[in-house]
């Protein structure tokens, strides 16, 4: 294989759409961008935004032993906004990200709560997708696609998001002793300028991947141009012990549309993961996306192949150089 051939760093599943809005068993308008976990029985659970028809999204859970097809749908949204406890809710919830944490034998989800202020990064726990304890809005508007790492640093949680500043929207880290309380906050992936494919505006997609070399992380990067907006996905490597310190980063998109379910939609244009599993093998991942807001689908690479193709096509970051430093001490 030719590492910088992007083509062949994801393949969709052949059964692309796997999850439709026919699928549901109540009323909804579309389902997308899925948050994915593997339960400790190794069954697949995704936790799928669904849109309802007044545009209000909530979340749903959907389970399938091979993660493909034969999927057990909640009867019910299994995860509402509520506004009446927590008005940062008010619009709805979405986007959620999931990550186990041995530490506390339980799930932590990340998902971004739509209200009056804009979106914010919003945090609630469980141990079984059934019953969940909200810790409330804890990144204020506007900010979003969080993820918090599965391992300490220091005693520490760590957390990337998305917040919207002054000179634009980059990914940012913040750590945490709690999940409470968040601090030490640093930009640690900035949006490029001009024609690139990731300028002006990027953010996280599943959360980090853990690996022998270090965190793969995988970003979306939004195009604008005469007919709207493009989502594609690109890649970086982080440090194992230092999370805040990118090692390399890929110059070419990765992912994108391309599929027919891909280009037409609601959103059109739009590849969007938010979550992903990783096969008995330690090495396959599988990445659950949002496909035009409209369906979930799949596709399949490997942590071998990203790497291999990051030492192809990556460079060293030494600094933030596409940012001036004008513009971080502004952000």
């Amino acid at each position: 294989m030719n590492p910088g051939n992007k083509k062949e760093l994801f393949t969709r599943h052949p059964a692309n759409p796997i999850l439709t809005v026919n699928d549901w068993h109540y009323c909804a308008h579309t389902v997308f961008n899925p948050g994915a976990t593997k339960l400790q029985d190794g069954t697949t659970l995704l936790l799928c935004r669904v849109e309802d028809h007044r545009g209000f999204s909530h979340l749903c859970a959907a389970r399938s032993a091979n993660g493909v097809d034969g999927w057990i749908i909640d009867d019910h949204p299994t995860f509402e906004s509520d506004p009446i406890n927590h008005p940062a809710e008010l619009w709805g919830v979405e986007d959620p990200r999931i990550t186990y944490l041995k530490d506390k034998a339980e799930y932590v989800i990340t998902y971004t709560a739509f209200g009056k202020a804009g979106p914010g990064v919003a945090i609630a726990t469980t141990k079984d997708f059934k019953t969940f304890e909200r810790m409330g809005l804890v990144m204020q508007p506007d900010d979003k696609d969080a993820a918090i790492f599965p391992t300490l640093f220091d005693g520490n949680y760590a957390m990337i998001h998305r917040p919207i500043a002054k000179s634009g929207a980059h990914i940012w880290i913040s750590f945490s002793p709690d999940l409470h309380n968040w601090g030490g906050h640093e930009m640690i992936l900035p949006a490029r300028k001009g024609a690139w494919w990731d300028a002006n505006k990027i953010g996280l997609s599943p959360p980090p991947i853990e690996t022998d070399r270090g965190w793969l992380v995988l970003y979306h990067g939004v195009r604008t141009h005469a007919n709207g907006s493009l989502y594609r996905l690109g890649l970086a490597l982080f440090d194992k012990a230092h999370p805040h310190t990118c090692l390399l980063r890929g110059q070419s998109w990765i992912f994108g549309p391309e599929a027919d379910y891909e280009l037409n939609g609601d959103v059109g244009n739009v590849v969007f993961p938010c979550g992903f599993t990783i096969g008995e093998d330690g090495d396959t991942i599988n990445m659950y996306y949002g496909a035009a807001d409209t369906s979930i689908c799949l596709a399949t690479s490997s942590i071998k192949k990203l790497l291999l193709w990051l030492d192809y096509d990556g460079r060293e970051v030494t600094n933030l150089e596409e940012i001036e430093a004008s513009e971080i001490a502004d952000a």
